[in-house]
């Protein structure tokens, strides 16, 4: 029989603050994602992926978004792991998190390298010439998907154990999607299925992120 983990704690005025700090950071790198990509021109979901938008005269925009978005799920990462009791802390989810918001954040220092038409006037195709900046914009960003891979399985294994199981699916599932489409996007980039498929689990992944850390401020520990 498995024991339960999933109690309802009572959680100070500060760690709230910083638990919804944490949970802002999905809502607001889709929201701006989605915005620079309707508005920005020459830019295509189905060929660009998203990263390309720190390039060009309003980069600076998608670059301050990611660095915000990163170091706001750390914050929240943060707040998670002062909830959890001692003996029943998951510190592979938190860590996964934490490696996830400083991915995050890193990548958007380090600008993607232009590419694929995009920003206009850019040559069809990969890069002309790879930067350092370009090389540590993908090292940091796949370390920070990493990261939310193992942080969505440790959360499925923990809720197992607190016999959540709708809550466990959820994270493996999304989990597991992201680690497909991470690897086909690392394999297939400017295939438009796999742009697509990757850009929805970006959106899942920022989902879930947020849907942890409100389910922290309820109290929830799994």
């Amino acid at each position: 029989m498995s024991q339960t983990l999933d109690v309802e704690v009572t959680i100070p005025q500060r760690v709230r603050l910083v638990l919804l700090a944490g949970a802002i950071a999905g809502p607001l790198y889709i929201s701006v994602g989605i915005l620079e990509a309707l508005l920005r021109q020459g830019f295509d979901i189905r060929i660009h992926s998203l990263s390309l938008l720190a390039n060009g005269t309003a980069g600076w925009i998608h670059s301050t978004m990611m660095v915000t978005s990163g170091l706001l799920t750390v914050v929240g990462a943060l707040g998670l792991n002062s909830i959890q009791r001692s003996g029943r802390r998951s510190y592979a989810m938190i860590i996964g998190l934490a490696v996830y918001g400083l991915g995050i954040a890193t990548a958007g220092l380090l600008r993607a390298d232009p590419a694929d038409g995009f920003p206009i006037g850019t040559p069809a195709g990969p890069p002309d010439l790879v930067t350092a900046s370009g090389i540590g914009h993908l090292v940091a960003g796949g370390l920070g998907f990493l990261g939310l891979i193992v942080a969505c399985l440790a959360c499925a294994h923990r809720s197992i154990r607190a016999g959540d199981r709708v809550w466990a699916a959820v994270s493996a599932v999304i989990g597991i999607y992201y680690l497909v489409a991470f690897a086909g996007i690392a394999s297939g980039a400017g295939n438009p299925v796999i742009n697509i498929a990757f850009t929805v689990a970006v959106a899942l992944g920022w989902g879930w992120v947020t849907a942890l850390y409100l389910r922290a401020l309820r109290g929830k520990q799994s």
